[in-house]
Formats: C-alpha cells, structure tokens, sequence
C-alpha cells in the first residue's frame, strides 16, 4: 500500500503468479462542498460533505473488485488499486501523476468507470474515442466603480456587467459552435455585495465548461474571455479571467474498449447459463 499521493490518494498492489501484464483500476473519492438530506442509509455522515456525484459508489466499486480479486486470484500478473482524490476540483489526478504514480506503479493499460443516472442496473456503456467530457473551472472578476444606490450615475455597477457577460456567455453554444459538437457552458455563482442599497465595485464570476472535442474546447475558452473583457470595457469596467484548473477530453483507446466489450460478453452469457 502506498499513502499520501496527492495528499490523500491510496495505491494498492495485488501480485498473483508470474505474469508480466500490468494492469490499473482506478477510482475517484472527492465530495461536494454540501449538507446531505437525503435520508438514505449511506448518507454521508460529515457535515458539509455530499456524494452528490456518487463518488462514495466509484470507491465502494473499487473496494469491492479488490476484495474479489484478493480472494479469487483468477488472474496471473500484477494489479493496482487507485484510489484518486479531488476529482471535483479536477486536479487530483494529475498531482498524483506529478507526484510520481507511475514511477511508481507502471501500469500498461488504466481502466475507470463513472456511475451514470438513467444506465439500467447491471449494465455499462463502453465507447471509443471521446467518453467524458473535458472540465474547466474560469473565474471571471469584474471591476467597476463602487457607490450609494440613489447616485448610480456617480457608479459603473459591477453587478450590472456581471449579469450582462452571464447573458453574452449564453451565445457561443448557440451562434460560435456547430450544433454537432456537444458544449456546455455554465455561470454557477455570482457574488456580489451584501447591502441592498450599495452599488458594487466587484463581482466574482465562476464558470464551468464541458466539451467532448479539444479543439472546441480552446475555440470556447477564448470566446469566454473575449466576450467577458469586451462586455466589461462597453460599461466602462473590466474583466479578468483566471483558469482555475481543468482536465482534458477522456478518450478511451478503442482496443482496449473492445477488450471489455468482448469480457462483459462473456460474463452475460455465463450468468445466464448459471441460471
């Protein structure tokens, strides 16, 4: 076992035989910033912390295919268990690859899964190419001139042009995008001021944007920034762009998703001659 990746990631190894195969499974275990109300037996019990994702299932899953295989050991080569944290701030694994997760444990081929609502019980979704979608967090800070709210001519309301960029930010899917590529770009928080009759100087914009192809993914995050600093400049205020973090396209290599095509097969059809 191996602690302390990315601060709290956790890699086991299962060795069994003399096989020279490599192979990861890997799971995310990260929570959202929430108070879970759900009522659910599993319900997470810290407060402040919801598996609202389902990532407690991602790690369950894992544990429990470790426990399997431990006990079986109807495989010959070598196995690594990882368990990837902050996958909510998209970030987690890419510090465990930086520090050292490779080098470390060599993998010739890495498997994931993410649940997904809607999917039939006891089946999964397999696709070459573009799986999942790329992730980036922007934060737009707008910077305006503060004031009382009976003087706004004395004001450039940072406010205002927050709400006009989220209303601008809406058209690149529609009129810069074809409607062929799949985009999504979401203004998940405005924060704005406290008092009811103060003009704020500043507003802090945070945005997420999904895309499935990498090239659309760069048109967009450009678009965002153009737009946000340009609808900033017609009010006579600014606008700076900070990319938070992101994560790339999840792009499955088609070999090995016929790989698992071709096992899950095979696991259908013997349980239903166990039947």
């Amino acid at each position: 076992m191996d602690y302390g990746l990315a601060g709290t990631g956790v890699v086991g190894t299962l060795k069994v035989g003399n096989g020279g195969k490599t192979l990861g499974l890997r799971a995310d275990m990260d929570a959202l910033p929430m108070q879970e109300r759900s009522g659910k037996a599993w319900a997470s019990e810290t407060d402040g912390c919801f598996h609202g994702c389902g990532h407690d299932g991602h790690t369950t899953t894992l544990l429990y295919a470790a426990e399997y295989l431990a006990r079986t050991r109807q495989f010959n080569g070598t196995l690594h268990l990882i368990f990837q944290p902050a996958e909510e701030l998209l970030y987690g694994g890419r510090v465990m690859l930086e520090d050292g997760l490779f080098n470390k444990f060599p993998c010739d081929h890495i498997f994931g899964l993410h649940n997904m609502p809607g999917q039939k019980l006891g089946k999964i979704g397999l696709r070459d190419g573009a799986m999942m979608a790329s992730s980036d967090t922007l934060h737009i800070e707008v910077q305006g001139v503060g004031g009382h709210g009976a003087v706004p001519e004395h004001t450039v309301d940072a406010t205002v042009v927050a709400c006009h960029i989220t209303l601008a930010l809406q058209t690149i899917v529609s009129r810069n995008i074809s409607p062929f590529d799949p985009v999504v770009v979401t203004v998940g928080s405005i924060q704005a001021g406290h008092a009811p009759n103060i003009i704020n100087d500043k507003v802090l914009m945070k945005l997420t944007l999904r895309t499935l192809n990498e090239q659309v993914r760069e048109t967009v995050l450009q678009r965002i920034h153009d737009i946000a600093v340009a609808q900033a400049e017609s009010f006579n205020a600014t606008a700076t762009l900070t990319h938070v973090n992101g994560s790339p396209v999840l792009k499955n290599d088609p070999r090995q998703t016929r790989w698992c095509a071709m096992w899950r097969r095979r696991c259908s059809a013997r349980s239903l001659s166990a039947r």
